[in-house]
């Protein structure tokens, strides 16, 4: 049973999001075969997240997902996005923390999600700081790229700083 889960699962994630139908279809057979399988409800999730945004039918994809396996690795970052994406602030805020705590978990990514709820609050500043937090946990050159591409981005939407203005010399 595992292996054609796991078949079907995998069939369903080569699919996303290039053919939305066979990727449901694949999907359907996985979840039927296990339906408290947490990747499977994962990607449910971000299908109604990231392809229909309804977000609040993705939310319980997502949440199911939580109760199934709350040590998995893949739904925390996917679940965020999407609170992230709904405004759910406070939401997002708790699952950041309780991710932060699970062993193995890209914590780059997670800091990152940080920094961009910072960002979306108005604090540019704490923003900052999160980014620089995240970039402690980069092992990629392509997550250091995004993270400094990011602080890049963050600091042009700062105010800049006025000049005090120089007095015209008497003629």
């Amino acid at each position: 049973m595992t292996l054609t889960k796991n078949k079907y699962y995998f069939e369903a994630l080569d699919n996303y999001p290039y053919s939305l139908p066979d990727c449901l279809e694949a999907l359907n057979y996985a979840l039927s075969y296990d339906p408290e399988d947490a990747d499977s409800l994962c990607l449910m999730g971000r299908i109604y997240s990231e392809m229909l945004t309804d977000y609040e039918k993705a939310k319980l994809y997502f949440e199911e997902a939580m109760l199934c396996d709350v040590t998995n690795l893949n739904v925390p970052q996917y679940y965020i996005k999407c609170l992230l994406d709904n405004e759910d602030f406070y939401e997002a805020e708790k699952l950041i923390r309780f991710s932060l705590k699970i062993k193995g978990i890209d914590k780059s990514t997670i800091w990152l999600y940080r920094s961009l709820l910072s960002e979306k609050r108005g604090s540019l500043i704490n923003a900052l700081k999160f980014l620089k937090e995240a970039r402690k946990y980069c092992f990629t050159y392509g997550s250091f790229e995004l993270i400094k591409e990011r602080e890049r981005f963050v600091k042009s939407k700062m105010p800049k700083k006025k000049q005090p203005k120089k007095k015209k010399e008497a003629e």
